[in-house]
């Protein structure tokens, strides 16, 4: 994933605003390959079992503490709990839970995990409205996460670069321009959908490490949904919000390749190029992980480890520097705690970013034997790994691209076998095996809402 730094900020933009929306509102239903709409169901059956799997985490019980104090109407459920709040609440509390564990999807040129923000929103939304079947969601998904990457490409990598969670600032667009469609708005509705959404972007990268970088697609799904709601009802916002020179992207970012936007819009799929993680960590942290499992594998044990050499893309360390981490949250950006899971466990799955491995004596000790040294010539996706033995042995491994990238892709079986880790200490196995089995199908179903009652205890 080289990263292109060039900028290009044109004042007289094309009107994106506009053609997105008309996209959004206007493109027929499953207007797009097989493979497409396959990707969209392994995209929403990965985002409920990262919410199901995180429900009773801290965070997400605080944030329900705080939601029940609104007292809201019994509207949508929080999946992988028993209570229902009403809609907007419920958007911002799964939108939370599928982003915990940081094992959610990821369009990986951008870096943005886009399910959280727009399944967030639609499920919500969808349990409200009279008759929604899954073909309607899973076409509002597929549309909503196009609007949320397109925007994602026109900026990325500056906006980022500046600070931004791009999953929280362009995560409101794709769940508004996702609810416009599931309302059935038309194309100008749709506009100021997307025009009130831009006026609300959420997150900043300071957060990384702490409960509010899971707050960012929450916060990213309610704002979409109530732009939508609010446009439905006749509430006006700029027909160029996105593109105008005080518009999102020009205030947010001096890269705006508009081209981006809508380049075979209709036919290109941001959705093709989803991603799922095998490990619950930043993403830019794999290539180790995968490295040092792979070390595991050839017979290193952690006992015989002198040192472990790490050569990494400036990113890497940028994102996930962190020495000493003081918690499962804060070793979820420790390149050197995922280094060390890999080469202990052979994985690095939520338990092994739990507050007591972090904290184990031999875990501390191995995270200070890796020695990570940044390599422009390495790309994000790779990582150079070499385990100095006691006895003076080099072992090396050169990961190009990791488990679950594009290039080695994580199977249907292999995403199940995940979906059981993360739901079935909540819901059961046979219960997993039912909800499982209906997000294979989601767009067949003829009620979103019975779907959703699958994904909370019973």
């Amino acid at each position: 994933m080289a990263r292109n730094t060039q900028v290009s900020a044109d004042l007289d933009a094309p009107p994106i605003t506009r053609m997105l929306a008309d996209f959004v509102a206007n493109h027929p239903s499953r207007g797009w390959s097989d493979a497409v709409d396959h990707e969209a169901h392994r995209t929403f059956m990965n985002w409920i079992g990262c919410a199901v799997g995180a429900s009773r985490h801290e965070a997400a019980t605080t944030a329900l503490a705080a939601v029940r104090m609104l007292q809201p109407a019994a509207q949508a459920s929080v999946l992988g709990r028993d209570e229902k709040v009403d809609m907007a609440s419920a958007a911002l509390l799964n939108g939370i839970s599928s982003h915990t564990f940081d094992f959610d999807d990821t369009h990986l040129k951008t870096i943005i995990h886009p399910a959280g923000p727009v399944a967030s929103a639609l499920l919500a939304l969808a349990e409200q409205l009279d008759g929604a079947t899954g073909r309607q969601l899973i076409d509002a998904l597929v549309l909503g996460i196009d609007v949320s990457c397109r925007i994602g490409n026109v900026m990325y990598p500056d906006h980022y670069d500046r600070g931004w969670h791009i999953t929280g600032s362009t995560g409101m667009l794709g769940a508004a321009a996702g609810c416009a469609r599931l309302l059935g708005l038309d194309p100008q509705r749709t506009a100021m959908a997307l025009g009130i959404a831009a006026s609300q972007p959420v997150g900043m990268r300071e957060q990384f490490g702490t409960m509010t970088k899971p707050f960012h697609p929450g916060g990213a799904a309610r704002a979409g949904l109530m732009a939508a709601l609010m446009a439905k009802h006749g509430y006006t916002a700029s027909a160029r919000a996105l593109e105008a020179p005080r518009g999102f992207v020009q205030t947010v970012s001096t890269k705006c390749d508009w081209r981006e936007a809508t380049d075979e819009l209709g036919r290109r799929f941001e959705i093709s190029f989803n991603s799922y993680k095998p490990f619950a960590c930043g993403i830019v942290i794999h290539p180790s992980i995968d490295a040092c499992a792979q070390l595991a594998e050839q017979g290193v044990r952690p006992e015989d480890v002198a040192r472990i050499e790490l050569k990494v893309h400036p990113l890497v360390l940028e994102l996930t520097g962190r020495k000493e981490p003081a918690d499962g949250l804060q070793a979820k950006f420790s390149v050197y705690h995922g280094c060390a899971a890999g080469l202990t466990f052979g994985r690095a799955g939520e338990d092994e970013f739990s507050d007591e491995i972090v904290n184990r004596p031999d875990m501390v000790a191995l995270r200070r034997k890796v020695v990570a040294t940044v390599d422009g010539a390495i790309e994000e996706a790779g990582a150079d790994v070499t385990a100095v033995l006691n006895d003076g042995r080099r072992v090396h491994i050169f990961v190009e691209h990791a488990i679950g990238s594009l290039q080695k892709p994580m199977s249907d079986a292999q995403l199940e076998a995940k979906f059981h880790g993360l739901a079935d200490p909540v819901l059961g196995s046979p219960a997993t095996a039912q909800l499982i089995a209906a997000c294979r199908q989601a767009g067949a179903a003829p009620d979103v809402r019975a779907l959703a009652e699958l994904a909370v205890p019973r």
